[in-house]
Order: structure tokens, then C-alpha cells, then sequence
């Protein structure tokens, strides 16, 4: 267990021997101001060094990428048990953005994807997932051209957040509730594990729900992402109207441009159905290639003519800003180079 997994009680508790403000202290360094416990210069140096020492940071730096405008960062983390996990800062004029990754790998093997590619090694903590957001946090806030407050999270990174339902949540409230980011701002995405949305539909905060949906059919779903063959496209509807239904909140599917395979206009024309009876808003994402999956991103003129024929079909979509091209910014795609640099690599000669 690291600081980051420990309740504001269960800090309480194991700093049981010293005042009571220094639980406050501690508190309120790690959420609102985003320091480590070697940063925390107005705790004793001993208390430093035991927090370090008994319940230190959970995610080890192995690499750092920054796209050459400054404006987007991946982090690869080392975590227990020799994995490798990934996040991404995404700095705006005014706001700050972080993708969280939620599982080292993933299980669902959706096939385009470099996470699905890699296969699934475990689950992460409330910890290992709230500490991404304040190490990049911490980055954003000293920018050199400006601090940035983080605003918005999207549980978009590595794994199914829903198939991690307890810790998601649990990172969820803990973003909200001390760390001060409105629900609003917080969104989970899903490649539609039907009962995670269900149950998302009972939970008190009104965060976004995204669906990667990909495809508008089941024959085509089927292939691209296995978890439709369980979940099929008429059962994942009523799941997401369910959720509207109890939150009221904007419905956003992810739809990612893969050339001749999900950009024809017949595609175009059943996710118009689809997204307009649910009445949800279509993120059109241009692919990032990956080394497991042998084809390319659609064109951008094809782009921009798959979103004209879904506005004239009066279906909300616009096209999402690629960001972190130069540096593997798709997910799973940082971490399986780091894998293969490795494993490539010459050994080191001895002196």
C-alpha cells in the first residue's frame, strides 16, 4: 500500500504519534498542493523520511515524452510487480487535462488497440490511479509558460475502467471529493461493459460516460471489440439510455477512423441512428497506428466527409484534435516501445 491508497482516516491512524494538524498538513500536500513527501517542507524531515520510507509514491518515473509545442506529456510509470502503466498531460491556454490509465494492460482485446494488443497483468489501485493525476498535476502547475490548474480527468487510458469498478469509483470520489474536481469534469469511459454502466446509473456524482463504440452494427463490433459478442449493440442502448435516464448527463460516443473498415458511408449512416436515438454526441478520432494491427488511419478529407454526412443526418460529431503523434501518445503504444527498446537493446559491457 502506498501514501496514495490511504483514506483521510487511515493517514490518521497510522500518524496516530504525532499532532493532529499534521494529518491536515499531509493532506492537504498530496491533494491540493501536489507535493511529494520529500517536497513537504513544513513537515519535520523525520516524519518526511518515514513517510518516504513506509508509504512513499507507488509510480516510479521510467520515461517522460513531450511533444515539441509543450503541450502534451506521457509519462510511463513503473508500478509493483514490474509493470508499466501510462499518462498523459494535455495543457490548454487556461485548463489542464489527464488521462488516467485504471489497469496495467487490458482483457478486452479490442484489436486496433496497443493496450488490448499487450494482454491484461493487473488491476490498479485508488492509489496508483489518483497519484497519476497529482504527479502530472504537479507538472501542469509549473509549467514554464504559465501554471495550469488540472480540470478535467478522462478514465481513457490503459484498461476498462468499468472491469476495475471499485477502484475507479473510489478514485472518482477521492478527485471530487479532496481534490476538488467537479464530477462534471470527470469522465469513464467504456468499450460497454453493460452491468459498470448500470451501476454507474445508481452512483450519486453525475460524471460523463464515453462508449467506444467503433462500429454501429454487431457483425462489424463483433471482430473489432470482443466484448459485443456478451454485450450486443440493442443491449449496450438500453444500458446507456438507463444512464441518461437517472443522470441527465450528455452521452459521447468515441469512434475511432480506421480506413475502409469503419469510415464507409454506410457506417456513417448507422451510427447516425444509433447516436441520434440515444441522443449522444460522436467523437470522431483520427487512428494512431499500432505495430499489431496491420491498417491505417483514414484519410482527413475522409474525416471531415464522414462528420459532413453525420451532421446532415442532424447527428452531433466533431473531430478530435490529434495531440502526441511524436511521442506515442495512443494508449499502450509508449509503453510496448519502451518493451521492445528493451528487449532489443545491447547488454552492457562489462569494465
Amino acid at each position: 500500500m502506498s501514501l496514495y491508497d490511504l483514506t483521510r482516516e487511515e493517514l490518521g491512524t497510522f500518524l496516530t504519534d504525532q499532532p493532529r494538524f499534521r494529518v491536515d498538513q499531509v493532506w492537504r500536500a498530496l491533494h491540493v498542493e501536489f507535493r511529494r513527501p520529500d517536497e513537504m517542507t513544513n513537515v519535520p524531515i523525520d516524519l518526511r523520511r518515514q513517510l518516504d520510507a513506509d508509504l512513499g509514491p507507488s509510480l516510479r518515473e521510467l520515461q517522460r515524452s513531450t511533444t515539441d509545442d509543450g503541450d502534451t506529456t506521457k509519462f510511463l510509470w513503473s508500478i509493483d510487480g514490474g509493470h508499466a502503466i501510462e499518462t498523459v498531460l494535455m495543457l490548454y491556454p487556461d485548463r489542464a487535462t489527464v488521462c488516467v490509465s485504471t489497469q496495467a494492460g487490458c482483457a478486452m482485446a479490442c484489436d486496433f488497440c496497443a493496450t488490448g494488443q499487450a494482454g491484461f497483468d493487473r488491476q490498479l489501485t485508488v492509489g496508483e490511479i489518483v497519484e497519476q493525476v497529482l504527479r502530472a498535476a504537479a507538472v501542469a502547475g509549473r509549467d514554464p509558460r504559465g501554471a495550469r490548474r488540472v480540470s478535467n480527468i478522462v478514465f481513457m487510458g490503459m484498461g476498462e475502467p468499468l472491469a476495475n469498478y471499485n477502484a475507479t469509483w473510489s478514485a472518482v470520489e477521492r478527485l471530487q471529493g479532496d481534490v476538488g474536481i467537479s464530477a462534471r469534469h470527470l469522465t469513464i469511459s467504456t468499450v460497454g461493459v453493460v452491468p459498470g454502466i448500470k451501476r454507474l446509473a445508481t452512483e450519486s456524482l453525475p460524471v460523463n460516460l464515453a462508449v467506444s463504440l467503433h462500429a454501429a452494427n454487431d457483425e462489424l463490433r463483433d471482430g473489432m471489440i470482443p466484448i459485443n459478442r456478451r454485450y450486443p449493440l440493442d443491449v449496450l442502448a438500453d444500458a446507456c439510455r438507463e444512464y441518461l435516464d437517472a443522470k441527465g448527463r450528455r452521452l459521447s460516443f468515441e469512434w475511432a477512423m480506421i480506413d475502409g473498415v469503419n469510415d464507409r458511408d454506410s457506417d456513417a449512416d448507422e451510427l447516425a441512428a444509433y447516436a441520434t436515438a440515444l441522443r449522444a454526441h460522436v467523437n470522431l478520432i483520427p487512428l494512431n497506428s499500432t505495430p499489431g494491427y496491420p491498417v491505417r488511419g483514414s484519410a482527413p478529407e475522409r474525416i471531415r466527409q464522414f462528420r459532413d454526412r453525420l451532421l446532415a443526418a442532424d447527428c452531433n460529431a466533431t473531430i478530435r484534435a490529434t495531440r502526441g503523434n511524436e511521442i506515442d501518445a495512443a494508449c499502450g503504444q509508449l509503453r510496448a516501445n519502451h518493451e521492445i527498446s528493451a528487449a532489443v537493446a545491447p547488454p552492457r559491457r562489462r569494465r
